[in-house]
């Protein structure tokens, strides 16, 4: 950002209430051409909202939403805030599933027309993911459904950075590394610095801690819908950052002292589809069991075949998953509804469901978990991402399973919240229940128990928690197998 540089949007006092919750209030924010602006706060803060109304999906209820002085906020839509150069990647992926990678780069990209669109939108979409993740392996004729969670938000990043006849100023980046394991996000938040310098501006929303320091020039932090915070990123470190978002969280102190629990029976014994050699999945009874290594690397297919196996046997299983719009939430139900589907048996009076063991189960795990709603009759998709994230932890908790399966589950959940769940799992462990857990985060490795490193479909390396180091992590990811 040059100094005295007028601001690309100016958003002034805006407000956007939905019913009786305020999920705005009187947010004032600039955004500049040449700087990456980053935007933190708890889940539920506002965040994902002010976006939206940035975005032109969501129309503020009060302030000026200003562009070269004019207060455009009475006709702002989409399609103005495309015409002023601004694209938004959310958090929950707006890829048609059906369609090829082409295909959803023709829908988003209407300058691509007539004869040869398709082969134009395949060079097009190729050339940005090219520039943004080398090496990416991604086809332009591939079909969105095919392809796992964490390319279809690399598909995703790279469309909204395509240009074809628009002109391209700011895109909004809401959690865009979610679902990217540490080399591809290292790949995306280069590219945000390159795009920044040539004069773009780029709004970073993340809860790795991390990246908002070493990426971002601003940092504008959002508690309860309101900015309380908007400083230089280097006036920030990782503990004045945390207390500033005032979500209660607190830097991680550890897990306590190791100890084995590999003495007993494995509840689970699995050997991945692909293994060429002898080596098992193997979890014990009260033991968190972390699957690690780049994304993409059969860890969820792991899971995916311990669940159906455990299914078949007709054995209690749960899983989190990650990709809750796709695998997680029922988008019709409320949020009791969601949690307590899995607790069905549990709920019965003779062969009707009891509704009042119904609320008081998902008023307990409301509690429990967390979840910032008024009433949990509302709908699910009225909570934020990380909360709808909430309401997977409590359905999966609520069940009787002694096995959670858990597919990258934090994507999107804030240090605060992230701290509390890790806290419900490990207490939850020590009551005997055994947890799989795929995580991309190195952090979330430090709560488990042993450690299983994948590679190309394969376990190439294994250790407990008091070997392990992030060196060892990355050194198996990129190696042949080791001992």
């Amino acid at each position: 950002m040059q100094a005295n540089q007028a601001a690309l949007v100016s958003l002034q006092g805006v407000g956007k209430t939905f019913g009786a919750v305020r999920a705005l209030s009187n947010v004032d924010l600039q955004f500049y051409p040449g700087e990456c602006l980053g935007l933190i706060g708890h889940n539920g803060a506002g965040k994902s909202t002010l976006m939206q109304v940035l975005a032109g999906t969501l129309a503020a209820d009060a302030g000026a939403v200003r562009m070269a002085g004019q207060d455009v906020r009475a006709g702002y839509c989409v399609q103005v805030a495309r015409q002023h150069g601004i694209r938004c990647v959310f958090q929950e992926l707006s890829l048609c599933p059906n369609l090829s990678v082409a295909e959803n780069t023709r829908l988003m990209c209407p300058g691509l027309r007539g004869f040869g669109w398709r082969r134009k939108a395949a060079a097009l979409i190729g050339a940005s993911l090219d520039s943004i993740f080398p090496g990416h392996g991604i086809g332009a004729d591939e079909v969105v459904a095919d392809l796992p969670i964490g390319q279809r938000q690399m598909v995703e990043i790279a469309r909204a950075f395509c240009v074809a006849g628009e002109h391209l100023a700011l895109v909004i980046l809401d959690e865009p590394t979610s679902s990217l394991d540490a080399r591809v996000a290292g790949q995306l938040l280069a590219h945000v610095r390159r795009y920044v310098a040539g004069g773009g501006c780029v709004v970073l929303i993340s809860h790795i801690l991390g990246e908002m320091l070493a990426t971002c020039d601003r940092i504008a932090v959002m508690s309860d819908g309101q900015m309380v915070e908007v400083r230089a990123a280097s006036a920030f470190d990782h503990a004045s950052l945390v207390e500033c978002m005032g979500s209660g969280a607190k830097a991680h102190a550890g897990t306590g002292a190791f100890v084995s629990k590999r003495e007993q029976a494995a509840v689970v014994n699995q050997r991945p589809t692909r293994q060429i050699d002898g080596r098992h999945i193997a979890a014990h009874a009260g033991e968190i069991v972390g699957l690690a290594g780049l994304a993409g690397q059969g860890q969820s297919q792991l899971l995916i075949q311990v669940l159906r196996q455990r299914v078949a046997q007709g054995l209690p299983v749960a899983l989190v998953a990650g990709d809750r719009q796709t695998d997680g939430v029922f988008a019709l139900w409320s949020i009791a509804q969601n949690i307590t589907i899995s607790s069905l048996a549990a709920l019965k009076r003779g062969v009707l469901l009891d509704p009042h063991a119904e609320q008081a189960m998902a008023a307990r795990w409301q509690q429990r978990m967390g979840i910032r709603t008024p009433d949990m009759a509302n709908p699910i998709l009225s909570l934020s991402g990380g909360n709808q994230q909430k309401a997977l932890f409590a359905r999966a908790l609520a069940s009787d399973s002694a096995l959670i399966l858990m597919d990258d589950p934090m994507r999107g959940v804030d240090v605060g919240t992230k701290r509390e769940v890790y806290a419900i799992v490990q207490e939850e462990a020590a009551r005997g229940r055994t947890f799989i857990w795929y995580t991309t985060e190195l952090e979330e490795l430090d709560y488990c128990d042993h450690i299983y490193v994948f590679r190309d479909g394969q376990v190439v390396a294994d250790f407990p928690r008091d070997e392990l180091s992030e060196a060892q992590v990355l050194r198996s990811s990129f190696q042949e197998a080791v001992a």
